[in-house]
């Protein structure tokens, strides 16, 4: 049986409207279906909750009924019900499935059960289940029954800090509200920080440093409930206090927690670690779900040389465990740290550097590869850095593409592709289609079409000239949404190509639903083409690609070819067109206007 111990929460002194509850009227509210006389007033302005079942002490009675706010003139309370004020109280929320049978001693049961948990967790209070209570109320609401326990006061600090009454407050509460965490009552955020600031006073010469947090917390707190959430924090807390190498750990903040950690080569740390969160890795209450957890790990040189900013450091690195449904133990490099700085400059300094124009587009042409005439081009963007330095997009796109940043550097491209194709029809010249990046994080952008007419429209090019690109990678966040997205583009008349297909891992079937022009052959499949490392994979798989390209009616397009024999060998091998140094580099925009127009 599931039993989710979810909150103490508080009802003031309130009004319950009620009808007697006979065994068919309790059979029909544990099936979900509650007399309309009550549940027509669902929802009512001023209801404290929902339509539930009572038993109320007072009256010695099941009743099924609703609770209101008392005396409000706005409230329209129910004239055909019997009604009893109910005085303000705290109650233990518990959530069970309704495949059980709900009897009084089934309730009395986890009645007992709980009021031997120590499970208030309250900072400033502290709460007891009654033996004798006077309401014990039931609700149903998704497949699920909860069940309400009055709650007694046990202890209540929380009124001297209201009312600032400090000579009420007395040293040790004081210490553990600064110092000690009160869920797991092991030691916080607060108490890691002299050890950070005066190493030697504990005897520390040196040390690891890691921070960690658990993976899909949230699901363990809406899932499984807060009581057996914060079990697992405190099987963690347990698990610190057990293990020799670690000199003292705290409870930081919700599931993050830091450790200072014996010095030791990293690999002895990285499969210590290891064993640690295995030993973690299993929640009592259901066996199947596996927890992961994400550690960023500061070796001994960073952590010394860190000090009390080690903490940064670690979780920099922490943050890098992205990979599901596997735990992550990352280590701590200065080439984070330096990236870190470096996207979090160039994210301040974008709109800076857009108003100074800074941003250039070189083309790219490509060739069909039986005529050898220029089909059409890709814009690649470069930084002219501050007018100083030229820089690749391997130093600035990535650290952009991480949020909607990238999307200002696509529009820059679109624009000045169009600009440049305004221009070059405005001279008569013939115009040939050109590919811009579709960045994934802005294609779900609400409006995102509109927003592309606009750019387009406003040079007055024709749709058909702009090809967009998307790496096949972007496919996959939304498939349903990603192809209502590209059949309105292609329906605009704009052109569409997958980059980089055969890095990732396509459905084939997404495939032939998508509305594509292009499929562009990875570099990483042309490198060794022609060269004493080509393999035999490698050229079925380019085979395959362009046999199905052409079954499904794209053009094969193939990047990166850098010699003749490559290019002699995709011709063999049936591919349309190449993009690649062989016949030419990526250029600026003035240099392909006079080689190639």
């Amino acid at each position: 049986m599931y039993i989710n111990k979810s909150n103490q929460l508080y009802k003031p002194r309130r009004i319950l409207y009620y009808m007697d509850a006979n065994e068919l009227v309790i059979s029909n509210f544990y099936n979900g279906i509650i007399d309309n006389k009550i549940n027509k007033h669902t929802n009512s302005f001023g209801t404290y909750d929902y339509p539930g079942l009572f038993y109320i002490k007072s009256i010695d009675k099941n009743v099924i009924g609703i609770e209101y706010r008392i005396d409000d003139n706005r409230i329209d309370y129910p004239s055909d019900l019997e009604s009893i004020i109910l005085e303000d109280s705290y109650f233990y929320a518990i959530e069970v499935e309704n495949d059980v049978e709900i009897t009084k001693d089934f309730i009395k049961d986890i009645h007992d059960k709980l009021r031997l948990d120590d499970d208030a967790n309250r900072l400033y209070s502290n709460l007891a289940i009654k033996d004798d209570y006077n309401v014990l109320s039931l609700f149903t609401s998704n497949d699920k029954i909860r069940i309400l326990y009055e709650m007694s006061i046990v202890n209540d600090r929380a009124k001297d800090i209201i009312n600032d009454n400090r000579e009420k407050l007395e040293k040790k509460f004081l210490y553990n509200m600064s110092f000690i965490d009160p869920i797991t009552n092991h030691y916080n955020w607060n108490h890691i920080v002299p050890f950070l600031e005066m190493p030697k006073d504990y005897g520390i010469t040196d040390y690891i440093f890691a921070h960690f947090d658990i993976k899909e917390f949230r699901i363990l707190n809406e899932v499984y409930g807060h009581i057996a959430a914060n079990k697992v924090l405190c099987n963690i807390v347990k698990k610190m206090k057990s293990e020799k190498y670690i000199y003292t750990s705290a409870r930081c903040h919700n599931d993050n927690f830091c450790m200072i950690v014996k010095d030791m080569p990293i690999e002895e740390v990285k499969e210590k670690l290891t064993k640690f969160f295995n030993d973690l890795s299993i929640l009592e209450e259901d066996p199947n779900y596996k927890i992961c957890y994400r550690c960023g790990v500061v070796p001994m040189q960073r952590a010394m040389l860190s000090g009390n900013r080690v903490a940064d450091a670690a979780k920099l690195a922490q943050k890098l465990g992205v990979n599901n449904n596997k735990t992550d133990i990352i280590i701590y490099t200065d080439k984070m740290h330096d990236d870190f700085l470096w996207s979090t400059y160039i994210k301040a300094y974008l709109d800076t550097a857009i108003v100074n124009d800074e941003f250039v587009v070189y083309l790219q042409p490509k060739i069909d590869i039986k005529t050898e005439k220029l089909n059409g081009a890709e814009a690649l963007v470069r930084w002219n850095y501050k007018n100083k330095e030229l820089l690749s997009p391997y130093k600035f796109i990535p650290f952009f593409e991480k949020d909607l940043s990238i999307g200002k550097i696509d529009d820059i491209v679109l624009n000045k592709v169009c600009e440049a194709l305004s221009k070059w029809k405005s001279m008569g010249k013939k115009l040939y289609p050109i590919s811009v990046n579709l960045s994934r994080k802005v294609m779900y952008e609400k409006n995102i079409l509109n927003h592309l007419n606009d750019i387009v429209d406003k040079y007055g090019i024709s749709h058909d000239l702009i090809d967009f690109e998307l790496t096949e990678s972007a496919t996959y966040d939304d498939p349903v949404q990603m192809l209502e997205i590209l059949n309105n583009i292609r329906s605009n008349g704009f052109k569409i190509s997958m980059d980089d297909f055969g890095t990732g891992y396509s459905s084939l079937s997404m495939l032939t639903k998508m509305p594509l022009d292009t499929l562009k052959i990875d570099k990483s499949f042309v490198d060794n083409l022609g060269t004493k490392n080509e393999k035999e994979n490698d050229v079925i798989v380019i085979k395959h690609i362009i046999s199905l390209a052409k079954e499904l009616k794209f053009i094969s397009l193939a990047e990166g070819a850098e010699n003749k024999m490559q290019v002699d060998r995709l011709k063999l091998l049936g591919c349309d067109v190449i993009q690649g140094y062989y016949y030419s580099k990526p250029i600026p925009i003035k240099e392909f206007e006079e080689k190639y127009l």
